[in-house]
C-alpha cells in the first residue's frame, strides 16, 4: 500500500469519526423515534412484520455473527449469504438494527480492508467475515474457539443457554433481562476458561474491545430481554413483533455504543473464575 493510500484511508476514517460526533450530538437534542416506528418505511420490518425466516440449507454460507445470520435467514440479504455486498449490508444493519449510518459505513469498510477487497465494488461470504484474528476472535462469548470448532458458525449450546440463565435484571414490565455486569461476568469466566483448553489461544486488547462491542449489542439492540434473546442466539431469528430498542432518530453511534462497551470491558474480571478454568482444563484433558 501506498503513502497516498495510506492517507486517504486515514482521512476517510478520520471524516467517518469526526460524522459520527455531529450524529451523537444531534441525537442528544433530537427526538427519540416512536416505539413501533423505529424500523422505516419501506423497509423489511416496518410495522413490525419480519420477512419469512428460513433456516440456512447445508450450501448457506453463514458466520459467527447472530445479527448476519438472521438477516439472511429472514431474507434481507441473500438467503444463501454467499455474494453480500459490502455497501448493501451496511443499509440493511442500519435499518433492521438502527445503527448509526457512520457505525454501518466504518464497520462494513473495516471488514472489506480485513479481507483484502473494495468496499465499494466488491462481495463476500458470510462465513469469510471468520477469518481467525480478524474479527472472529478467541473467547467469545458464543462460540467455542476456532482451534476446538473450525466452523464458527456452529453454535455453542452450552454456551448459549449458561448466558441466558445468566441475567439478573428485570425491565419495567418485569421482564427477564441480561445486564451489562451480567455480560462482563460471563466475558471473564469465556476467556479464562478458553485460554485452559486452548493451546493455540490469544486475545488482544483489541479483540478484547471487539468482544465487549458484541456482547453490547444484546443490551442496546434487544434491551437484554431474554425471551428476545433465546430466538435470536438459538435460531438467529427476528422475533415476532419485535424491533429495535434502539430510538435514537440517527441510530446508536460508535460513541454512544463505546460508553456501553466500556462499561463491560472495564468490569470484567478473569481471577474469578480461577477455580472454573481448572476444573475445564482437567476436564478436557481427559477428554483428549
Amino acid at each position: 500500500m501506498g503513502p497516498f493510500s495510506i492517507v486517504s484511508r486515514l482521512s476517510l476514517d478520520v471524516g467517518i469519526l469526526f460524522w459520527d460526533i455531529l450524529l451523537t450530538l444531534s441525537n442528544l437534542v433530537r427526538k427519540k423515534r416512536r416505539i413501533g416506528y423505529v424500523t422505516p418505511e419501506g423497509h423489511p420490518g416496518y410495522g413490525k412484520y419480519w420477512p419469512e425466516y428460513r433456516p440456512p440449507k447445508e450450501t448457506d454460507s453463514r458466520c459467527s455473527c447472530p445479527a448476519l445470520n438472521a438477516m439472511a435467514n429472514h431474507g434481507i440479504i441473500p438467503r444463501s449469504g454467499r455474494n453480500v455486498s459490502f455497501v448493501e449490508v451496511g443499509h440493511h444493519i442500519r435499518a433492521t438494527y438502527n445503527f448509526s449510518p457512520s457505525f454501518c459505513s466504518f464497520v462494513p469498510r473495516f471488514a472489506a480492508r480485513m479481507l483484502k477487497k473494495n468496499y465499494s465494488e466488491d462481495s463476500f461470504d458470510l462465513e469469510e467475515l471468520d477469518l481467525h484474528n480478524g474479527i472472529e476472535h478467541d473467547g467469545s462469548l458464543l462460540r467455542l474457539d476456532s482451534a476446538l470448532e473450525q466452523t464458527q458458525s456452529t453454535k455453542h449450546i452450552p454456551f448459549i443457554e449458561e448466558l441466558l440463565a445468566a441475567a439478573t435484571g428485570k425491565d419495567e414490565k418485569d421482564n427477564t433481562v441480561i445486564t451489562t455486569k451480567d455480560l462482563s461476568r460471563i466475558l471473564g469466566k469465556r476467556r479464562v476458561v478458553a485460554r485452559a483448553v486452548n493451546k493455540e489461544f490469544s486475545l488482544s486488547l483489541f479483540h478484547k474491545i471487539f468482544g465487549s462491542a458484541n456482547a453490547a449489542t444484546l443490551v442496546t439492540v434487544f434491551g437484554g430481554r431474554v425471551d428476545d434473546l433465546h430466538n435470536f442466539l438459538h435460531e438467529e431469528r427476528l422475533p415476532e413483533g419485535w424491533e429495535s430498542h434502539i430510538r435514537q432518530p440517527h441510530g446508536i453511534t460508535m460513541m454512544q455504543l463505546n460508553k456501553t462497551i466500556l462499561g463491560i470491558e472495564l468490569r470484567v474480571r478473569e481471577q474469578d473464575w480461577a477455580e472454573a478454568a481448572r476444573e475445564a482444563a482437567e476436564c478436557h484433558k481427559g477428554s483428549v
